[in-house]
């Protein structure tokens, strides 16, 4: 443990960012081999939609990071948090909880509310317009969201107490998950099964990309399923049945053209075609 901690106390920059592209490269080598789905697109022009989204995040969480530092070192001066509340335990116990909280605070609670207020889903839904959901999909967030992210990020550690290398240590679990569930990887239904009983697995993240509600407003997990199963969020849906997108932007140019995407939080909501 001493060893991880001293790892992500002081990651450099260019292992988060090889993390994230190695990532997304090993993936996209999988996703060629055993693909869900057989998407006809091109490839690489949804891609790079992508990862002009995902430059945009980076850059803003970049920006900010101070911010989390800060924070990180005024609930360690304070020791404020649930982590210094909590009896002494075991490190590992301690890093387990924190993990945990922070995946439920940090990510699935910021994903429900984004589906819940509108003025947030108007951000969000620019992830959801994905009709050919890949590895690339994982940070198709619009640069606003990405604020909003940030924002439930830095409340996370306020509430949970995370030290700065605990903070690091998430986030690259986050970025693996993000890419293994939204990878076009075809598992065995079996492992997927057992998979998501602990953790998102593809198939079970799929079913939060389906186009029409209820399947859209469930599976909200990023890291942990516990959280889906424990506040009844959790809904299934064979993979023959997923169709990918959300049902007021099935349109090309409405969801394939960047320009279009940026503009869509500023546009004028349009009610659910189907429900």
């Amino acid at each position: 443990m001493k060893e991880l901690i001293a790892y992500f106390s002081t990651i450099p920059s260019s292992h988060r960012s090889l993390i994230l592209v190695g990532g997304i490269t090993i993936f996209w080598l999988i996703e060629n081999a055993f693909p869900l789905f057989n998407f006809s697109y091109k490839k690489w022009q949804h891609a790079g939609i992508n990862f002009f989204l995902t430059f945009t995040t980076i850059l803003i969480n970049f920006t900010l990071a101070f911010l989390l530092l800060k924070t990180s070192n005024w609930t360690a001066t304070n020791h404020f948090g649930i982590l210094y509340w909590l009896p002494p335990m075991e490190l590992w116990l301690n890093t387990i909880i924190g993990l945990l909280l922070l995946d439920l605070i940090g990510a699935y609670l910021a994903h429900f509310i984004e589906h819940k207020v509108k003025f947030l889903w108007r951000f969000h839904l620019i992830h959801h317009t994905d009709t050919w959901v890949d590895t690339t999909s994982g940070n198709r967030h619009h640069p606003g969201e990405s604020v909003i992210r940030f924002v439930f990020t830095t409340l996370g550690i306020v509430l949970v107490g995370s030290p700065m290398w605990m903070v690091f240590l998430y986030q690259t679990l986050s970025v693996v998950s993000t890419q293994f569930t939204h990878a076009n990887i075809a598992l065995p239904k079996k492992i997927d099964n057992f998979l998501s009983y602990f953790i998102v697995s593809p198939n079970m993240h799929k079913v939060h990309h389906h186009y029409k509600l209820p399947y859209t407003d469930s599976n909200y997990g990023n890291i942990f399923s516990f959280w889906d199963r424990i506040f009844g969020t959790f809904l299934y849906l064979p993979k023959e049945e997923i169709v990918y997108g959300i049902d007021t932007y099935m349109k090309p140019e409405e969801h394939n053209r960047l320009k279009n995407l940026l503009k869509i939080p500023f546009q004028e909501v349009r009610s659910p075609e189907n429900s």
